[in-house]
């Protein structure tokens, strides 16, 4: 298949439970919760989105025929000899994308694969962090995984709606919108309040970095 990436590039992850580790961001255009067009918003079945996945414009970003070009593009963002790599499948949704021989591929560039996922589609064997993001509205078919980082609050999903899935860490990230202090605090008394949950903040925006 043609990969679809709207951007590559090395950064410091920036929330959930990898905060701070060092990482290739391979960020897939596309996802089947919004078309990503800002007059689609209000009747997206995920309308707080953050991301721009449309296109394939961004850094590093292009289409690629073959999962060993994109192997090789995600492998140049690399410092060589330096540490363990780590890249970070996220989109849209990576799992439109992300298949068996591009993560064969990965892994044989030495990298070690985590995805980002709503968790409407069923991830493929072979990769070793899937952190799932469940949205409002949505049937989550990855229900098991390392992480489940819930955007909070979300009317339509309750923390503790997922307290009893197959995941080894539980985050409650802070909704970012106008609310976005108010929604902190919320989140931060809810973890206190129920330690199986920690709290994940945006840091990279914090610090003014992708």
């Amino acid at each position: 298949m043609t990969y679809s990436v709207k951007e590559i590039y090395f950064t410091v992850q920036g929330e959930g439970v990898q905060t701070g580790m060092p990482a290739v961001f391979l960020r897939f255009a596309g996802c089947n919760l919004w078309s990503g067009l800002e007059r689609d918003r209000p009747s997206a079945i995920c309308n707080f989105c953050d991301t721009d996945f449309i296109g394939t414009n961004g850094p590093g970003g292009g289409k690629f025929k073959t999962p060993q070009q994109l192997a090789d593009a995600v492998r140049s963002q690399w410092p060589d000899g330096k540490g363990q790599p780590w890249v970070v499948c996220t989109g849209g949704e990576p799992l439109l994308q992300l298949d068996t021989d591009l993560i064969r591929a990965l892994h044989d560039a030495g990298f070690k694969i985590a995805i980002e996922t709503n968790g409407t589609l069923k991830a493929p064997d072979g990769v070793d962090w899937i952190c799932v993001s469940p949205k409002a509205d949505t049937k989550i078919v990855q229900t098991s995984g390392h992480e489940l980082k819930l955007v909070y609050p979300q009317p339509e999903n309750k923390p503790e709606q997922f307290e009893g899935w197959d995941f080894q860490f539980f985050c409650l990230q802070p909704l970012d919108n106008e609310k976005q202090r108010e929604n902190m605090q919320s989140a931060f008394d809810y973890c206190l309040t129920n330690p199986q949950w920690r709290l994940s903040l945006q840091t990279h925006k914090w610090i003014g970095v992708p």
